[in-house]
């Protein structure tokens, strides 16, 4: 990862200023959440901020949300042990530049969004694409059994962060964890990817909703399963498809990089128990025919992302925190 200095976050440290305080921030499209971890790996407080389009808009989100969480530790920026961020789009770790970040009105050349946080702030700042932190983010909140992991998010699309032996795994060109575009049906619907049938044609947030739009005003997903649990037919049947396909997505994963836990986030998530108890029985169903799969106890792999801890903001924090020797 990036560990941009500049010449006053580096006075800073060599004064052994640094608190042991970490920010950590998830960069949205519509907000900025923002984490403060003590140096234990604590949560000592959160922000949350409307995001401001743009590059700039950005860069004045996100200094400010890291000047409040700083206040609220006692500390100035420049005495944290790091920043890092969590930001949709596609991110070079290693420089922290930014591209095609199409929700922060982020397009076009580069943008060195950490290189100029470091130097506006006074502490080092680390990027890195949002899922991966969040996968991070997980992986501290299992603690011990988080080691080895797959954050699936289940969104506008679908996608997941995978954690390996504790290190998040990237892939030789960032691509490690773009599942949802692993086709599963040749005749399927035509994904924005190019192919035909892909995995998130039928189990991201999106897909959903094509097939069950809102009409009451709340989230699709919601409504979908409450019509389900009513009985009604129709969606009955597309709440099945819906979870079979999650299951899917989860097997991939397992075959593929054999995780211990499959943690489901994302937008659709926020249905708790009832997707995850769909998704195992789904798991369930698709492993019964074959003694491989079920040795492999799928659907005791698949568990929430916690609710009551931003993940992906504190895991943006621990990727940005800094060694202090």
């Amino acid at each position: 990862m990036s560990d941009v200095r500049t010449a006053a976050s580096m006075t800073s440290e060599a004064a052994g200023l640094t608190s042991g305080y970490a920010v950590g921030l998830d960069v949205g499209g519509t907000k900025v959440f923002g984490a403060l971890l003590s140096a234990d790996g604590a949560l000592a407080g959160t922000v949350r901020l409307p995001t401001v389009r743009g590059r700039e808009g950005v860069v004045t989100s996100v200094v400010r949300a890291v000047e409040e969480l700083a206040l609220e530790a006692g500390v100035l920026p420049g005495e944290l042990s790091g920043v890092g961020l969590g930001v949709p789009g596609l991110v070079d770790p290693a420089t922290g530049s930014v591209v095609h970040a199409v929700n922060l009105g982020i397009d076009g050349e580069p943008f060195a969004l950490a290189e100029i946080l470091a130097a506006r702030l006074g502490v080092p700042v680390v990027a890195d694409n949002d899922l991966n932190v969040a996968a991070l983010g997980a992986a501290h909140a299992l603690g011990p059994r988080g080691r080895d992991l797959a954050f699936l998010a289940l969104g506008t699309g679908l996608a997941a962060g995978i954690v390996i032996d504790g290190r998040l795994r990237r892939g030789a060109s960032g691509a490690a964890g773009e599942i949802g575009h692993i086709p599963i049906d040749p005749l399927g619907p035509l994904c924005p990817c190019g192919q035909r049938g892909c995995v998130e044609t039928f189990a991201s947030g999106t897909a959903l909703g094509e097939r069950w739009p809102s009409r009451r005003g709340r989230p699709a997903p919601a409504e979908l399963f409450e019509a389900a649990e009513a009985g009604d037919p129709r969606a009955v049947q597309i709440k099945a498809e819906f979870a079979a396909a999650v299951a899917a997505a989860v097997r991939i994963l397992v075959l593929t990089v054999d995780v211990q836990h499959v943690v489901l986030g994302g937008g659709v998530s926020a249905l708790g128990d009832t997707l995850l108890d769909a998704v195992r029985v789904a798991l369930d169903e698709q492993s019964r025919p074959s003694p491989f799969l079920t040795s492999l106890r799928l659907a005791d792999r698949v568990t929430l992302a916690p609710t009551d801890v931003p993940v992906a903001a504190m895991g943006a924090a621990i990727a940005g925190r800094r060694k202090v020797s």
